[in-house]
């Protein structure tokens, strides 16, 4: 090999290097500003967090292609026949297609966890245990998320090289033992504990010594709302404002039942979109929380 072809071949790697370390410091620094938004959808809807910052990654090109910087949208989220929100057009499969538009990128993130819990296509991922990311992965392909026949190896790969399932093991962790009852944390920074079969507002006021008028206060709640198995009981006041910026209302959910599910107290609820006390939201609308 002359000493032109050794010089060009250093060239080559050289710059080779300097690209890898640029695109490397572009994925660490997607990772840090998004990793505490994905564990919170996981944490709202059970998407594995390591799955939803892959997809982010590998669709938005580390937060730099044209859909992520003119429209925030970071997981290549088409219009369809659902969406009134605002619009861009971008070739992708066909030229001119219509994608979703955000203000902000954490909506994107929002719309990602309701477009997968809301398609019954998907239905069977949120069988699958939170920590089975490459489950998670072969399963949004078989779905028909992606077309790429390689889709699910990228995610695993972009997952495994970044150790991004470290955040499937984020939880609400026991912080303590109160009686019987397991003291969790919930995602608002607000302890509760789970009802138990045989529970009432006096046996937790007695075992977790709260009064049970306290207790009804931070659940906002009158003393003849019966109690059941699985139930959230928050043993500290609400919020004033939950973790992400809002919350799309399901069938069946009424203004009480988001508010556990939130953690952030109805009178602000209420205030912060516009509802008169007393009344309740349509399923499908998207309810501020902060």
């Amino acid at each position: 090999m002359n000493y032109q072809r050794l010089r060009s071949l250093f060239f080559l790697l050289f710059f080779m290097q300097i690209s890898l370390g640029a695109q490397t410091k572009l994925r660490q620094a997607y990772i840090e500003k998004y990793k505490e938004v994905a564990i919170e959808e996981m944490m709202l809807f059970g998407i594995p967090a390591s799955i939803t910052l892959a997809q982010g990654i590998l669709e938005s090109g580390d937060g730099e292609s044209k859909l992520a910087k003119e429209a925030n949208n970071h997981f290549g989220i088409k219009c369809h026949l659902d969406w009134d929100g605002p619009k861009i057009y971008h070739d992708d499969d066909e030229k001119g297609e219509c994608f979703r538009k955000y203000k902000h990128a954490e909506e994107s993130y929002r719309d990602h966890s309701t477009f997968l819990r809301d398609r019954s296509r998907y239905a069977d991922l949120f069988k699958l245990d939170r920590t089975d990311y490459k489950s998670w992965a072969h399963g949004l392909k078989k779905a028909g998320y992606a077309t790429n026949p390689n889709y699910p190896k990228l995610l695993i790969k972009i997952i495994e090289e970044n150790n991004l399932h470290q955040y499937d093991l984020r939880s609400n962790k026991t912080q303590m033992v109160l009686g019987e009852h397991m003291v969790f944390t919930h995602e608002n920074d607000i302890k509760y504990v789970e009802v138990g079969k045989e529970d009432s507002w006096e046996s937790l006021s007695a075992e977790l010594e709260i009064s049970v008028d306290r207790l009804l206060k931070y659940n906002e709640v009158s003393y003849d709302r019966p109690l059941s198995e699985g139930d959230i009981v928050f043993i500290q006041k609400k919020r004033k404002k939950g973790k992400v910026k809002s919350y799309q209302v399901e069938y069946n959910e009424d203004m009480y039942s988001i508010s556990q599910k939130v953690g952030v107290r109805m009178k602000y609820l209420y205030k912060r979109n516009g509802i008169i006390v007393g009344g309740q939201p349509e399923p499908g609308q998207i309810l501020l929380l902060k």
